[in-house]
């Protein structure tokens, strides 16, 4: 028998936090708690994202709506239809797969059977602002080898990559428009950035805007984060982008998540893993997609004023393995 205990957590943000939508102070998580017969228990943690209808209460209430299967012995297998892809079925798939490598006295990627994540390197998110408050960011983490920043989709990106290009010319820099651009501007806000060197551009239009990404070559490579959750969007969105960024939020947990991996390596599309603003708990099942990512994105923890205990290690951008005391 599984009891299931679901919570809400709000974490300070150590500064506050802008992109094209919005500006943030604090990250609001829902954790869920599986405890089996014996008192072992696993954790797993997910961010509401208002954007997809989610918040904190709708998310927990989703999750107690399974508490009574679980308590009657449905499965992880099972939770992937008791509970659409999305927060609600993330943390409590998550908080499954702790308690089992619990269970079975093994680290969660020997049960997955994939290899033991490495120690990797990933990017550090720029706020969105002005090109000046930009540069001056970049400028303090020009050490880093990887830069993400938020964008806005307008005339002012260039001037705020060509800042950040000025400030940090050593690292490398993805970019994130969070749907901004329109579909008339896309083409050229991709050709200008080509042109400053960017590696990646994330989500430059809104997902029902895809159809214009088919009508130009990518001077740079273009990933769908908003316009992909599943493998269901496989089909709709090959041709269009060329990287797919795989949060466990959208998969709706790591069952679907290494799925969704393993299909997009037999269809030869780029994978980049993602994370909202999450803490250590979140980001230690992405880990494992992380390890077979071409961009990695877990720096969710490094944006906390206080992250959870037997949190991640972070070396400069550097992340190391999660420890089985926080979770897997």
């Amino acid at each position: 028998m599984i009891r299931l205990h679901c919570l809400r957590r709000e974490f300070p943000l150590a500064n506050p936090f802008t992109i094209a939508r919005g500006t943030y102070t604090t990250s609001p998580v829902a954790e869920a708690a599986v405890t089996d017969a014996q008192g072992r228990v696993g954790r797993g943690e997910s961010f509401p994202y208002p954007h997809y209808g989610e918040s904190t209460e709708s998310v927990v209430a989703a999750m107690q709506s399974v508490a009574g299967a679980l308590a009657e012995g449905a499965t992880r297998a099972d939770l992937q239809t008791l509970l659409p892809a999305g927060a609600a079925r993330n943390a409590v798939d998550c908080a499954l797969w702790d308690l089992e490598a619990k269970q079975a006295g093994r680290r969660v990627w020997e049960l997955a059977g994939v290899p033991a994540p490495p120690v990797l390197t990933t990017a550090y998110t720029l706020s969105l602002g002005p090109p000046e408050a930009m540069g001056a960011a970049a400028r303090e983490q020009a050490a880093r080898p990887l830069l993400k920043l938020k964008l806005a989709g307008d005339a002012v990106d260039r001037l705020r990559v060509a800042a950040v290009r000025e400030a940090a010319p050593a690292a490398r820099l993805i970019v994130d428009a969070n749907e901004g651009a329109s579909p008339s501007a896309a083409e050229a806000l991709c050709d200008a950035l080509a042109g400053l060197g960017v590696a990646m551009i994330e989500q430059p239009v809104a997902p029902g805007d895809d159809d214009c990404l088919r009508r130009f070559a990518h001077p740079v490579p273009i990933a769908a984060d908003e316009s992909f959750h599943t493998r269901a969007d496989f089909d709709r969105i090959e041709g269009c982008y060329d990287v797919v960024n795989i949060k466990l939020d959208k998969t709706g947990g790591l069952t679907e998540a290494l799925a969704v991996a393993a299909e997009a390596q037999r269809r030869g599309i780029r994978i980049m893993c993602g994370c909202m603003r999450g803490t250590s708990l979140a980001m230690a099942p992405a880990t494992l997609i992380a390890a077979r990512s071409a961009f990695v994105d877990i720096d969710g923890p490094l944006l906390l004023a206080e992250d959870r205990e037997h949190g991640l290690v972070y070396r400069g951008s550097e992340v190391e393995p999660p420890t089985s005391a926080l979770w897997g």
